[in-house]
């Protein structure tokens, strides 16, 4: 069984950044796809970014392509969404997510293993 545990998540001023981690205990996350996903409130979750098992692939929705970036640390068994240029309209629940398979992917359908989320508010 594998945790997944996201921090970082907090209350930023438009222009602002943030680092989100997600943490995983009960298997190493090194032969794993990652991604991160967001739900605002009244919407559906919506693709953020995901990563390869590597690190070596990623791919970013439109809305945060060049102000967010995704990246991992194997050794710490965490990956980690930079976020710089926050707008309003970042403002949701975060969540990581990990999926049995070497690739990252934008469908949450094929991601396995979810986080609890962590709350990112953006102030205009």
């Amino acid at each position: 069984q594998v945790q997944l545990v996201e921090s970082g998540g907090g209350l930023v001023q438009a222009g602002g950044s943030l680092r989100l981690s997600c943490a995983a205990s009960g298997r190493p996350l090194s032969n794993y796809g990652m991604g991160w996903f967001r739900q605002a409130p009244g919407k559906e979750r919506e693709f953020v970014a995901t990563i390869s098992w590597t690190g070596g692939s990623t791919l970013y929705a439109d809305s945060v392509k060049g102000r967010f970036t995704i990246s991992r640390d194997n050794a710490k068994n965490t990956v980690y969404l930079q976020m710089n240029s926050l707008k309003p309209e970042d403002t949701a629940v975060y969540y990581c997510a990990l999926r049995r398979g070497l690739g990252g992917r934008s469908t949450a359908g094929e991601y396995d293993y979810w986080g609890q989320g962590t709350q990112v508010t953006v102030s205009s």
